[in-house]
């Protein structure tokens, strides 16, 4: 469905101001795992667009588990010539044998129907396959590594604090840990663990970044979370069917601005700091979003009960609207509002 062009190199180049200390990876390695999901493949971009526009000189090591997928997500780039391929599967430990000057793992199943049904996969990819990432940069004495974690390390709130409307990086809440859904945040968790672990016995640096609810036009086809869905029925002229209230409240960001967030961590963020992901213009409800995209595309917003199997891979958390306060203390900001984000979107989608 990802149709890039003109429009979307624009877009690239209105969030570039926002990336702090970008010169800082002028002829420098870059090593991306989960480079053809939704956020890594936006992170590509922006790099792949740095060296052909701005001649920033980059060696960009892409990894995935599927050289076919990645030559079809960046099919207007040249294997070896704009990047390396690296075959990697987060699911276990392996060992790379790379040297790179900045690794950004990306890698992990992010979308609800895999999280019920791949669940042991979802928590490895974020504890073998972020170790892997880890050894590669101790041993390589890279600059910094940074890790992709979710909003979702939050859980629920508890006790006064269930009427907290904003997370902030220290605001933890309840997981239901024996909750097979629990394996996506709880990996998350532990792998933010092991990221303090390895800067307390190796010395490493590394910064961790806490996206919120990501939307834009990077999203893949077998993307099962509800804006995802809202945007492939708004993009085929499709009303949009929503499968509950749509009350709850979220963190959204159009994802080239998520992907200029991780840039700006990754090169002006603190060692052993999480910094959330969030476009404090755009703290909506689930309902907000799916309007916003159907205004979009001239389609409406309709509801439906939901499946069982529906039921249990929705998130575990009532609230999830981040505090990006932190983030823009770095002196990044958001390009995208809501509005224009769902327009971008569903334009890009339709190649206008």
């Amino acid at each position: 469905m990802i149709r890039l062009g003109k429009r979307y190199d624009e877009d690239i180049e209105r969030i570039l101001p926002h990336i702090l200390h970008v010169e800082q990876l002028r002829g420098k390695t870059v090593l991306i795992t989960g480079a053809t999901g939704m956020i890594g493949s936006a992170v590509c971009d922006v790099l792949l667009y740095l060296n052909r526009v701005k001649d920033a000189n980059m060696k960009l090591l892409l990894a995935g588990r599927s050289r076919e997928r990645m030559q079809k997500r960046f099919g207007g780039a040249i294997e070896g010539k704009d990047y390396t391929y690296v075959a990697y599967d987060a699911t276990r430990m392996q060992s790379l044998q790379i040297q790179a000057d900045y690794l950004i793992h990306g890698a992990s199943n992010a979308h609800p129907a895999l999280f019920g049904v791949q669940p042991v996969e979802t928590m490895l990819a974020n504890i073998a396959g972020l170790q892997s990432v880890l050894e590669t940069a101790r041993m390589g004495n890279s600059r910094r590594v940074l890790y992709i974690s979710s909003s979702e390390v939050y859980g629920n709130p508890i006790g006064s604090d269930i009427h907290r409307k904003l997370y902030e990086e220290t605001d933890y809440g309840y997981v239901d840990i024996l909750n097979p859904r629990a394996a996506y945040p709880s990996a998350k968790r532990a792998a933010e663990t092991l990221c303090a672990a390895y800067i307390q016995e190796y010395g490493m640096d590394i910064a961790i970044v806490r996206p919120g609810h990501i939307y834009g036009q990077t999203i893949t086809d077998s993307d099962s979370r509800a804006s995802a869905q809202f945007t492939r029925c708004a993009v085929n002229g499709e009303d949009i069917i929503m499968k509950s209230a749509g009350d709850q409240l979220r963190s959204y960001c159009y994802v080239l601005d998520c992907a200029s967030a991780i840039l700006t961590v990754l090169l002006g963020g603190q060692k052993g700091e999480a910094y959330n992901i969030s476009n404090c213009n755009s703290v909506v409800t689930i309902r907000e979003l799916a309007e916003a995209l159907a205004r979009a595309a001239g389609v409406s917003v309709c509801y439906a009960n939901p499946s069982d199997a529906e039921q249990k891979s929705y998130n575990l958390m009532k609230n999830s609207a981040l505090c990006a306060g932190k983030l823009e203390a770095l002196g990044w900001r958001a390009e995208f509002g809501l509005t224009e984000g769902a327009e971008r979107t569903i334009a890009l989608f339709c190649n206008e």
